[in-house]
C-alpha cells in the first residue's frame, strides 16, 4: 500500500505540474521538468508513476474543456421537423419561446457525442450548466435526440432510452399540459431511471432498474451530481414524488 507521505507527494507533484502547464508528461519530459526546478532526479518506479498521474490529470483537464454547446432559435426547417409531431397549433408555448440546443455528452462506452434538445428560452442556462456537470462527472447518456425522431411518441422515445425535453403533450391520464409542453422538463436515461406507479413500469426495460440500491451507470440517485445540479437550481425531481416515482424526470415546478 502506498504510504500517506508518498500519496501526498504525488498530489503535490500533480499540482506543481498543473501550475506549470506541463502538458506532456512522459517520464523523460517529467524528469526534465522536475529537475529543472532544483529537485533531485526521481527514481523508478516513482518517476513513471508521477508522470502517468500528471498525464492522466491533463488528459482529464483537456476532456472537460472539450464540452461544447450551441443555442439557436427555431428556424423554418426545424419548425417543419417539429410540426405536428412535438408542436402544433394550440400548444401552450409558441415556437418563438423555444430554443434548440446542441450539447456534448458522454455515451456509456465513454465516447464523446453531441446531442440535441429543445427547451424553453428561460431553461437554457440551467440545461447547459446541468449537462456540463454531467460531462465533468462522466455521467453516461445513451442518446439525446428530439422526440420528433420518434414521431412525438413519448413511449417510443423512452423505450429507446432517449434523453429529451420538449414535447407538447398532456400528462398521462389527464387534461393537464405536461411541463414538457413548456420546454421546462427534462427526462434523462428513462431505462435506467423508469417511471414507476404501482405495477406499472415505463419503459418496460426499466424493470431491471427497480432496485435503486443496486447502483449502475446512468442511474440517478438522490444526492448524486445530476440530482444536486437540478435541485440546487430550483427544479424538482420525479424521484421525490410520493404516490409514484419518475426517476428520469426533472422539471421547473416539480411536476
Amino acid at each position: 500500500m502506498r504510504s500517506g507521505r508518498t500519496t501526498r507527494a504525488l498530489g503535490a507533484v500533480v499540482v506543481l505540474c498543473a501550475s506549470a502547464l506541463l502538458a506532456a508528461c512522459t517520464p523523460a519530459q517529467f524528469q526534465a521538468w522536475w529537475t529543472a526546478r532544483g529537485n533531485p532526479p526521481l527514481q523508478e518506479p516513482e518517476l513513471s508513476r508521477y508522470a502517468e498521474a500528471a498525464t492522466r490529470y491533463w488528459a482529464e483537464v483537456a476532456r472537460k474543456r472539450r464540452f461544447s454547446y450551441s443555442v439557436r432559435t427555431i428556424d423554418a426547417a426545424l419548425a417543419a421537423r417539429m410540426t405536428p409531431s412535438t408542436w402544433r397549433a394550440g400548444c401552450p408555448v409558441p415556437l418563438s419561446a423555444l430554443r434548440y440546443l446542441r450539447l456534448s455528452y458522454m455515451d456509456p462506452a465513454g465516447a464523446e457525442r453531441s446531442g440535441e434538445m429543445v427547451v424553453h428560452a428561460d431553461a437554457v442556462s440551467l440545461t447547459v450548466f446541468a449537462f456540463k456537470v454531467m460531462w465533468d462527472h462522466r455521467f453516461p447518456i445513451t442518446r439525446m435526440r428530439l422526440v420528433d425522431d420518434y414521431g412525438g411518441d413519448d413511449d417510443a422515445s423512452m423505450a429507446a432510452n432517449n434523453t429529451s425535453a420538449f414535447n407538447c403533450r398532456r400528462v398521462a391520464g389527464s387534461s393537464t399540459w405536461s411541463q414538457h409542453s413548456y420546454g421546462r422538463a427534462i427526462d434523462i436515461n428513462p431505462v435506467q431511471n423508469p417511471y414507476v406507479a404501482g405495477g406499472t413500469v415505463s419503459p418496460p426495460a426499466g424493470r431491471s432498474y427497480l432496485d435503486r440500491g443496486d447502483v449502475r451507470p446512468g442511474m440517478i440517485r438522490r444526492g448524486d451530481p445530476v440530482h444536486r445540479v437540478f435541485t440546487q437550481m430550483g427544479w424538482g425531481w420525479g424521484g421525490d414524488w410520493s404516490s409514484s416515482k419518475d426517476y428520469h424526470h426533472f422539471s421547473a415546478n416539480g411536476r
